[in-house]
């Protein structure tokens, strides 16, 4: 086997497990243990993993943080051309027959824009998104609970109460972050918990999020990464997320 090969292989294992130890890979890879040592080594060096005493850990130290959310205002025209392709591609998943889901965001918000399809019932937790929703036409619902300013999205007990007896077959979230050890966070606790349960009543989940958005870990986790089919413009090259059979690239056009 070629060192990359043996490489690739380890660096796909850390990811996976979180954590391997030296004689673990000795066994899987049939190599020395000074080879192992040394592949670390180089990986550790490469900021592939995190190399540790018998063995390596994931390198979640390569993710940046993002503390603080930022208003719909802010981020409306940020990456807006990666979002309305991610968006048009989203709303060609309504059919006639669902229920959809709407998490607030501006990701999602461009997903409102695109919806063609009438007949499919919504359900959202965004007032914007709302707004569009009906000028379209479209059956909507919105929860109960407080109004935070910050994102123009409603939270609480009261939404998530809105939520508990719902059933949707289909459902659209936005996150601040994407990590394949921490999953899908957002900055605030009150909206991770209404994304938190809004995907557990949903049959097919999908999150919304342009390039940006890998490799970054916010403060509270609402999934975990195999929780949902990503929808993005592109990945960001290399990293560790090219293997990943739950992210769709749709592209972006002009």
């Amino acid at each position: 086997m070629l060192a990359r090969e043996r490489q690739d292989i380890i660096v796909r294992l850390v990811h996976e497990r979180g954590s391997v130890t030296t004689q673990e890979l000795m066994a899987m890879l049939g190599a020395s243990e000074s080879t192992i040592r040394r592949d670390l080594e180089i990986l550790d060096e490469q900021h592939q993993l995190v190399r540790v005493r018998g063995g390596a850990t994931a390198a979640v130290s390569r993710a940046r943080l993002v503390l603080h959310d930022a208003s719909v205002a802010q981020k409306r025209d940020v990456n807006t051309v990666a979002k309305r392709a991610i968006g048009v591609r989203a709303a060609s998943l309504v059919g006639p027959d669902d229920f959809v889901y709407i998490d607030a965001g501006t990701s999602t918000m461009q997903l409102a824009e695109a919806i063609t399809q009438t007949e499919a019932t919504y359900f959202t937790n965004s007032i914007p998104h709302a707004q569009l929703l009906l000028a379209k036409g479209c059956k909507t619902y919105l929860p109960g609970g407080m109004v935070k300013p910050l994102t123009e999205a409603l939270v609480g007990e009261a939404t998530i109460a809105s939520l508990e007896n719902l059933h949707f077959t289909l459902g659209f979230w936005g996150t601040n972050g994407i990590s394949r050890e921490a999953g899908f966070t957002t900055p605030e606790y009150s909206e991770a918990r209404v994304k938190e349960v809004s995907m557990v009543h949903t049959l097919r989940r999908y999150v919304l999020a342009d390039q940006s958005k890998f490799d970054q870990v916010s403060l509270v986790t609402f999934a975990s990464f195999e929780d949902a089919t990503i929808l993005t413009d592109r990945l960001p090259q290399g990293g560790s997320f090219q293997d990943a059979d739950n992210v769709v690239e749709v592209g972006s056009s002009s």
